[in-house]
């Protein structure tokens, strides 16, 4: 799969999510939370300190960490 992660947008950014990596033990939660292949993410925040960053998907804003964004893969 690609070596470009979710974790490596920076605000306005954007990307589609091409899947979600077998080893997290985030996967079912992240494609719960919209993280399907071909759906577009944006980055629109990023937390003071860096860590968490917050993503638009499908009309909702997801504030996720880097230790769970660097699972899900994108174009």
């Amino acid at each position: 799969m690609s070596s470009r992660t979710l974790n490596m947008l920076r605000v306005g950014e954007s990307a589609f999510v091409l899947g979600i990596d077998e080893k997290s033990g985030m996967k079912r939660r992240l494609s719960d939370l919209g993280f399907t292949q071909k759906t577009e993410v944006e980055c629109t925040l990023i937390s003071p300190l860096g860590d968490p960053k917050a993503f638009l998907i499908k009309n909702t804003v997801i504030a996720l960490r880097e230790d769970d964004s660097k699972f899900v893969y994108i174009s």
